[in-house]
């Protein structure tokens, strides 16, 4: 059989890819990924910062990833999102999905799917980074 130098037109797979990255304000602190510096999360969404003072460095230490500290945050951009598994964390039994930079596709966290014991509800839907993976942009002194 003659090989054929353009597949049939059924075959083909129109693709666009992404020439865009979401950047974030200026005039805000933000954290970037250490390894492309994509922006990824803009201070304010930053959950333990909305906690009294006591509470706040409790908070910001008591979340570990597997390459020690990270941050819980409400919302993260130039991020991807893996399939979600169950995993055994620290505070229990949790569905999370691992993220990564959609620029350098580096590994950054997981976002929390479901929380399995009622006391950890409050991470659904939230995002852990690493600090192994984020530096600080824009702002800070």
């Amino acid at each position: 059989p003659e090989l054929s130098e353009e597949p049939p037109a059924e075959m083909v797979k129109m693709t666009k890819s992404k020439t865009f990255q979401a950047y974030l304000p200026n005039c805000h602190r933000t954290y970037s990924c250490i390894h492309c510096r994509a922006h990824l999360a803009n201070h304010d969404e930053l959950i333990s910062k909305a906690i009294n003072k006591c509470n706040f460095f409790f908070l910001m230490q008591s979340f570990q990833g597997s390459q020690g500290r990270a941050y819980l945050f409400n919302s993260v951009v130039n991020v991807g999102c893996g399939p979600a598994e169950e995993r055994v964390l620290l505070t229990g039994l949790h569905a999370v999905a691992d993220i990564y930079c959609e620029n350098c596709k580096t590994t950054l966290g997981w976002k929390y799917e479901h929380a399995f014991e009622s006391s950890q509800k409050y991470k659904e839907g939230k995002f852990i980074i690493e600090l192994a993976h984020m530096i600080k942009d824009n702002g800070w002194e």
